[in-house]
C-alpha cells in the first residue's frame, strides 16, 4: 500500500523517440494540472527533423512540465522525475536529473544494440551507474501490447500506445483523475474505434499498474494554486497570439487578414487563425514569405487589419515590404516568433537574436514600434497592443515572440472582450484639404496620416514606395521634402511613448514589507525583455531568499523605450542584462543611456537557467558588497 505525500511543486520530463508521443503525453498531463488548478509552465523540446533516426540521441523528443501549488515563473531548470522510453532518452537527459531524482524507464528497448547506438558499454539500469537515483523499471511496451491484445490494432499501433500506459501510471502517481484523458481520447481518435480503444486500454492499464504494483512506495499530491477569480484555461503562446490578433480586429471592427508561409515555430498562429473563418478571419497561405507580407499590406490598404507571421529567416524576406509599409504609412502587424540562427540555424530551439534586426534591419530610415511578450499568456495582451498601435499610428508594428513562448503554456485568465477598450481605425470619410481636395499625408495630433479606403469618392490618392510629398503624397525627389518626411515618420514613432506607461521597478526598497533597517536601493538591477521575464523573476526571488538585495526591471516596449527608463537605470551601480543573444539590448542601453550595462548572454537554444543566473547574481552582489 503506497503512502500519500504532499508536495508544493514537481518538475516532470517525458522523453523518448520523436514517434513516441512525448509531446502529446506532456500536453495531456499539463491539461490535467490546469484542470486541477495548479500553476504550471511547460517546455517542449524536439528535433527539427520530421522523423529523426529512431533510437539516436538526435532523435530524442522531450516535454518538461513544472506544476505547483504556488506562483511559478519557469518550467524548471531540472526535472524531479525523468520518464525515459529508451536508452537514448535516458542518455540525453540523465545529466539534468539531480541526485536522488526519480527515473522511470521502459526496459523494452534497452537491448545491447540500442545501448551501443548511444554509447552505453553496459546497461545503466542494472550496472549500478544509476545508484544515486530512485530508479523504477518496467517493460511498459510489453505490458501495453498485452493490454491491447485482441483489439484489432496492428503491432505498430499497439506499441505506439505505450505513451498512454506511461501517462496512466503518472496520472495515478500524482493522484489525478483518469476520466478527462479518456474523454480526450474519445475526441482525438473518434474516427478509429480500434485505435481509440487501444489507447484507452493502455491508459487504464498504466493507471492500474501504478495502483497495484509495488513499484512506487509513495503517491504524491500537489495542491491547487491560489488564483484570482475568473475563467482559466491552458494556453500556448502561439494560441494566445492568434486570439489577441482576433481580439484586436474585433475591437477595431475590422476583418482580420493573415498572410503567412509555414515556418517553425510560427506556423501554429496560421493553423489557429485558419479555424476561425466564421469570426471574420481570412488566412492566406502564400507561395513564399514575400508574397505573404505583400498580401497582408495590400489587405491593410483595402481596409482590413493586415498581419503577417514568420520566424527570423522569413522576416528577412519580408523586410522590403515592411519598409514599404513605413513609406505608405499603413497599419501592419508583423509577428516574429524567434528561433536559433543564423540562417536555418536550429529551427525548434529558442533564441532572442532578432532584436537588432527588428529595430534596424531595413534600408533607409524606417523606424517601427517593437513589442515583446513576457509569457505565453502575455502574447494575447501584446497582440492587442500591437493592433492598437498599428491602427492608431498607421505603421507596421513588430512583435518579438520566441520558440519558448510559442510552444510553452501556462494558466491564462480569459478576459472579457467587453472590458477591453475599443480601437477606432479612424478612416477618412471626406476631403480634408482646401477647395474640397484630399490630402492623404495630412497628419492628426499624433502624426498619423489620413487612411482612406480605396474607392471612397473624392478620396483618391497615390500609393507606392517612392518618397511622398508632404500632404499631397505625390512623388517627390526634393531634398528638403525628403528630410522633412524622414523626420515626420521618426517623430511619429517616437511619439508613441505617450501611450506607453512608465516602468515600475521591482526593488526591495519599494516593498512595504521590507526590513526597516534595509534603507536605500539595491546596488544591482537586472533588466530583461521578452521571455527572460520568468527566469529573471524566479532567480531574483531565489536571491532575495538569501537575504541579498537585488532589483528587477522588465521591458515589453522596445521601440520606443518607456520615457522613464533612463532615470531608473541611472539609480543603480550595476546593471545586468540577461538575454538569449550576445548582448543586443545591452548594446542599445549602453548607447542610448550611457550606462555601464553588462551582458549576461546565453545562446544554447534553451531558456536561461534560473539556477545559474541566481548563483551569478549572488556572486555579483557579494562583489559589490566588498
Amino acid at each position: 500500500m503506497s503512502s500519500e505525500h504532499v508536495l508544493d511543486r514537481v518538475v516532470i520530463r517525458f522523453a523518448g523517440d520523436s514517434g513516441d508521443g512525448m509531446q502529446l503525453t506532456g500536453n495531456r498531463f499539463t491539461a490535467d494540472a490546469a484542470r486541477y488548478g495548479n500553476d504550471f509552465s511547460t517546455l517542449p523540446n524536439f528535433p527539427a527533423e520530421i522523423r529523426a533516426p529512431a533510437g539516436t540521441l538526435s532523435g530524442v523528443s522531450s516535454f518538461q512540465l513544472h506544476f505547483a501549488s504556488f506562483d511559478i515563473r519557469t518550467p524548471g531548470d531540472a526535472p524531479d522525475v525523468l520518464v525515459a522510453m529508451n536508452p537514448a532518452a535516458l542518455k540525453a537527459n540523465i545529466g539534468d536529473l539531480p541526485k536522488g531524482g526519480i527515473v522511470i524507464a521502459d526496459t523494452a528497448d534497452f537491448t545491447p544494440r540500442n545501448l551501443k547506438k548511444v554509447g552505453y558499454e553496459s546497461d545503466p539500469l542494472t550496472d549500478g551507474s544509476l545508484d544515486s537515483y530512485q530508479v523504477h523499471t518496467a517493460n511498459l511496451t510489453a505490458m501495453t501490447a498485452e493490454a491491447v491484445k485482441g483489439m484489432g490494432v496492428g503491432r505498430a499501433d499497439a506499441t505506439r500506445a505505450k505513451n498512454m500506459f506511461a501517462l496512466g501510471m503518472l496520472t495515478w502517481l500524482y493522484n489525478r483523475p483518469i476520466e478527462p484523458t479518456l474523454a480526450f481520447l474519445d475526441r482525438k481518435f473518434g474516427g478509429s474505434t480500434a485505435v481509440r480503444d487501444a489507447n484507452k486500454a493502455a491508459l487504464r492499464s498504466g493507471y492500474a499498474f501504478g495502483e497495484t504494483s509495488e513499484l512506487f512506495a509513495v503517491r504524491y499530491t500537489v495542491a491547487p494554486a491560489a488564483q484570482l477569480p475568473g475563467t482559466y484555461r491552458q494556453i500556448h503562446g502561439n494560441q494566445a497570439l492568434a486570439y489577441g490578433l482576433m481580439a484586436g480586429a474585433e475591437l477595431a471592427g475590422l476583418p482580420l487578414f493573415l498572410g503567412a508561409y509555414p515556418i517553425t515555430p510560427a506556423s501554429d498562429v496560421l493553423h489557429e487563425l485558419s479555424r476561425h473563418k466564421a469570426l471574420g478571419v481570412t488566412t492566406f497561405q502564400a507561395e513564399d514569405e514575400i508574397a505573404a507580407a505583400g498580401a497582408a499590406l495590400g489587405a491593410s490598404f483595402g481596409g482590413a487589419l493586415g498581419v503577417t507571421v514568420s520566424s527570423g529567416p522569413g522576416i528577412e524576406l519580408k523586410l522590403e515590404t515592411i519598409g514599404l509599409g513605413v513609406m505608405l504609412e499603413l497599419p501592419l502587424v508583423v509577428v516574429n516568433v524567434q528561433r536559433a540562427g543564423p540562417s536555418t540555424g536550429m529551427p525548434t530551439k529558442t533564441e532572442q537574436a532578432d532584436l537588432l534586426q527588428a529595430l534596424y534591419g531595413r534600408n533607409g530610415e524606417a523606424p517601427v514600434p517593437v513589442l515583446a511578450p513576457e509569457s505565453p499568456g502575455d502574447c494575447f495582451d501584446i497582440a492587442v497592443e500591437a493592433c492598437r498601435i498599428a491602427l492608431r499610428y498607421r505603421t507596421p508594428v513588430m512583435i518579438l515572440s520566441d520558440g519558448y513562448l510559442a510552444n510553452g503554456s501556462e494558466p491564462w485568465r480569459v478576459p472579457d472582450l467587453a472590458d477591453l477598450p475599443r480601437i477606432d481605425p479612424g478612416f477618412a470619410t471626406e476631403p480634408n484639404g482646401p477647395d474640397g481636395t484630399f490630402l492623404p499625408y495630412k497628419r492628426d495630433d499624433v502624426g498619423a496620416r489620413a487612411w482612406a479606403l480605396p474607392g471612397t469618392p473624392g478620396l483618391e490618392h497615390r500609393v507606392g514606395g517612392l518618397e511622398k510629398a508632404d500632404l499631397t503624397g505625390n512623388i517627390s525627389y526634393d531634398p528638403a521634402n525628403h528630410e522633412r518626411m524622414v523626420i515626420l515618420r521618426e517623430e511619429k514613432i517616437a511619439g508613441i511613448v505617450r501611450d506607453i506607461p512608465d516602468l515600475q521597478v521591482d526593488d526591495p526598497v519599494d516593498d512595504p514589507r521590507a526590513d526597516e533597517e534595509a534603507t536605500g536601493r539595491a546596488d544591482v538591477l537586472v533588466v530583461g525583455w521578452g521571455s527572460t521575464s520568468g527566469p529573471i523573476a524566479a532567480a531574483v526571488r531565489r536571491v532575495r531568499l538569501t537575504g541579498r538585495r537585488v532589483a528587477r526591471l522588465h521591458l515589453r516596449h522596445l521601440n520606443p523605450l518607456p520615457a522613464n527608463l533612463g532615470t531608473i537605470l541611472s539609480q543603480y551601480r550595476r546593471i545586468i542584462v540577461p538575454e538569449m543573444n550576445r548582448g543586443q539590448l545591452t548594446t542599445i542601453l549602453r548607447a542610448r543611456y550611457l550606462v555601464p550595462a553588462e551582458p549576461y548572454s546565453r545562446v544554447r537554444g534553451l531558456p536561461i537557467s534560473l539556477t545559474e543566473l541566481a548563483a551569478d547574481l549572488i556572486r555579483i552582489i557579494d562583489e559589490e558588497a566588498k
